[in-house]
Order: C-alpha cells, then sequence, then structure tokens
C-alpha cells in the first residue's frame, strides 16, 4: 500500500478494497486505471477552470446575455477549450468502460461460476425474469456503460456489474473511498449524528444496484432487515455474492420495478432510502416512484433521496450549463429535467406534508489513512464531486 496522506492527486489505485468478487487486475490494468483517474483529476482541477475564464473573457462578452442554461451550453459549443475538456472528459468515460469491461471478460466465467456459487438457492436473491425493464433504462446505456446494469451476455452474467465495481474509482478519481461505499457511508453519518436514537426494523434501498451503497446502512444497523430493489438481475446477482463475501448477510437483493412493490403491504418499511438514483428514471415513472415511497413509509418513518443539487435561481447560469453535460454527453437524459424539477412539490403530491419534509447535505465518508480527505475538498467536478444533497420527508406518527 502506498502512502498517499501527503498527496495531493487521487489515490493511487492499488488502495481500492478487495472482496470476495473483486475482479483480479494486472499491473498495467491498474496504471490504466491509474492514468485515467489521473486524467479525470487533471481536467476538473486545471482545465475546468480555464473553461470557465474562456467563458468570461471571451464568449460571454460577445453573446447576447443568456437567460437560460442551454443557451450558455449553445455559446460554450463554440470555443475550443471547451470543446477540449468535453472531448477529453467523454474520453475517459469511454476508456474507463473499455479498461473494465475488458479487465471483467477476459475473467467472465471465473466472476460468473463465484457469483453462482455464492447465490445459488439463497432466498437473499430474488429474480423475477419476467419483469419489463422500463424503456428509459432499455434504451440507454446509462454513462456509456455498455448494456446499461440490466444486460446479460450469458445467463447467470455478472460482468456488467464487476465492470462498474472495478471502474467506479476513475469516474470519480476515488473520492468515494476503497469499496466506493462513501455515498452510503455518509447517509449512515447523517442518520447517526440527526436521528441517533433512529432504530430501522425495515429498510428499502431504490434503484441500489451492486449495493455498494446499501451494505454500509446494513453493516450500521444488523438488527435491520435490508431490503435493495433494481431491475438489473446482473447487478442483484452480484450485491449479494459481493455483501456475502464481505460479511453482512442482512440484505436481501430484489429485481423489481420501483414504481410497482405491491408486493410489500403499506407502512412495511421505516426507511426508504435512493442513493444517486433520482436523474436515471423519468418524468413519468418518478411520481409513481415517490408515491410508492410514500406508501410503503411507516408512520414516524424517514424517506431520503440523495442527489446532486437542483438549478435553483441562484445557481449562476454557467454553473447549470456545466452540470448539464452528463445530459448530453453522458447518456443520461433525464439528468436536466430532474435538476429543474420542484422536488419539494413532487413530494407534496406524493403524499407527504409540507412540514414533514427534510433537507440537507452529505459528503463522501472516506477512510483517510488510505484515501486523502481532500478528495471532497474544493476542486468541483460538476455532477461527480462525492457530496450530495437530501431531498426526503419524516412522515408523522399517526
Amino acid at each position: 500500500m502506498s502512502d498517499t496522506r501527503n498527496y495531493d492527486g487521487p489515490p493511487d489505485y492499488r488502495n481500492v478494497g478487495l472482496h470476495g468478487m473483486s475482479p483480479e487486475t494486472t499491473h498495467d490494468e491498474k496504471a490504466r486505471f491509474n492514468f485515467l483517474a489521473h486524467l479525470n483529476r487533471h481536467l476538473a482541477s486545471n482545465v475546468l477552470p480555464g473553461v470557465k475564464k474562456a467563458y468570461e473573457t471571451r464568449v460571454a462578452p460577445h453573446q447576447p446575455k443568456p437567460n437560460h442554461r442551454n443557451q450558455v451550453r449553445k455559446q460554450l459549443l463554440q470555443d475550443p477549450l471547451f470543446q477540449h475538456w468535453s472531448a477529453l472528459r467523454r474520453g475517459t468515460m469511454e476508456l474507463r468502460q473499455q479498461a473494465g469491461r475488458w479487465v471483467t471478460l477476459r475473467q467472465a466465467e471465473s466472476l460468473n461460476s463465484k457469483a453462482e456459487n455464492l447465490t445459488k438457492e439463497d432466498p437473499r436473491l430474488v429474480l423475477n425474469p419476467d419483469l419489463k425493464i422500463p424503456n428509459y433504462l432499455a434504451k440507454i446505456d446509462h454513462h456509456c456503460m455498455p448494456g446499461s446494469y440490466h444486460d446479460e451476455i450469458v445467463p447467470g452474467d455478472v460482468t456488467g456489474a464487476a465492470n462498474y465495481d472495478v471502474g467506479i474509482f476513475v469516474t470519480t478519481g476515488g473520492g468515494l473511498g476503497r469499496f466506493s461505499d462513501g455515498g452510503g457511508e455518509a447517509v449512515v453519518a447523517w442518520m447517526k449524528k440527526n436521528r441517533p436514537n433512529f432504530a430501522p426494523k425495515r429498510i428499502l434501498d431504490i434503484g441500489g444496484g451492486l449495493g455498494q451503497n446499501v451494505v454500509p446502512i446494513a453493516k450500521a444497523y444488523p438488527d435491520a432487515e435490508v431490503v435493495c430493489v433494481d431491475t438489473g438481475a446482473p447487478v442483484l446477482r452480484y450485491g449479494l455474492a459481493r455483501a456475502k463475501t464481505m460479511g453482512v448477510d442482512n440484505i436481501t437483493f430484489v429485481q423489481a420495478n420501483a414504481e410497482d412493490l405491491s408486493m410489500y403491504p403499506d407502512g412495511h418499511f421505516d426507511w426508504v432510502q435512493s442513493t444517486m438514483f433520482l436523474h436515471e428514471t423519468s418524468v413519468k415513472s418518478m411520481p409513481r416512484i415517490m408515491k410508492e415511497s410514500h406508501r410503503l413509509l411507516a408512520a414516524g418513518g424517514l424517506v431520503m433521496h440523495v442527489e446532486q443539487p437542483q438549478y435553483a435561481p441562484d445557481m449562476p447560469l454557467y454553473e447549470q450549463a456545466i452540470r448539464d453535460w452528463d445530459a448530453f454527453y453522458n447518456n443520461e437524459p433525464f439528468w436536466t429535467k430532474l435538476h429543474e424539477l420542484d422536488l419539494d412539490q413532487w413530494m407534496v403530491d406524493a403524499g407527504f406534508d409540507r412540514d414533514e419534509l427534510l433537507h440537507g447535505g452529505v459528503a463522501a465518508v472516506v477512510d483517510s489513512e488510505l484515501f486523502p480527505e481532500h478528495a471532497n475538498d474544493d476542486v468541483e467536478d460538476y455532477g461527480r464531486k462525492a457530496a450530495w444533497h437530501i431531498i426526503g420527508a419524516e412522515k408523522k406518527a399517526a
């Protein structure tokens, strides 16, 4: 292990945490991940500030004053530095996917076999082969990930999930910690600080994928029954296998559409949670998801949706345009619409009283002995910085 405490760049990939489902990586594969993580950090800390300066000094003065972020984006498209930054940012994502995919495909049989052995006949894996994948997921390779979260190359495939697990370090520059679970750790830290006596019996994690953020929650509340819901069978298989090798045994991974969780009765969960999930839904599906969250929440329980910040009126149009980059160039089509919605009103429409709503902020909690605390410093990589807003509600007791 290398000591990164006095180092100002991303942590070394050799510090990534390993578990029983971790794909093996060679020297060259580690070096490739390190290079891409450094490139992402360089683009955020050194190139992007120049894009802002270029906009302010050589773009904006010669353009009509914008009144919407889309106008700013179209103005930026004419500037060579923005073109340079945007192309490289897209390139790092495509290269990250290629690098991770190669790692997992070359050991596909081994990974699939491990997952099968760990999950076979385990009641904590509940798959539904007849589930129709919603179009807003089926039609998109989210953030350039081939097959997104649901595609299977062979029956029992987990390589897509393994690719996500092995390569998210690159996208975040290591900002999510050893096991890429900094989001889950942040939610736990918020809950322990703000609701120290909260003792949920049942917890629902919506769109939990391979469970990297639900594992810290399950560990923090070991007496709770935790359910991780997702539409993708590969991520759920991998998630259960991963959790088991990490000694976590109180999570059930369920394949279902969060728009309809009628297999659970009203008020079944004390805590309904999502972490960076809402932006991968749609305008039509999100009201149903929020209504289900309200229906499923017990009196006295909490719902918490963790997301990047909304495009509030006080957010500069330039910042909104840069944050919108993911919608236009990183296969996140709902990103732009989600972040302009009045989510408070949507929560009220779902059934919550306005005085039940809660807001807050969280930042990734990481092991600073291996992953430097500066991972969440003032370097802003709009949309990827490991710091988020909470949009939630506390349901009044009957």
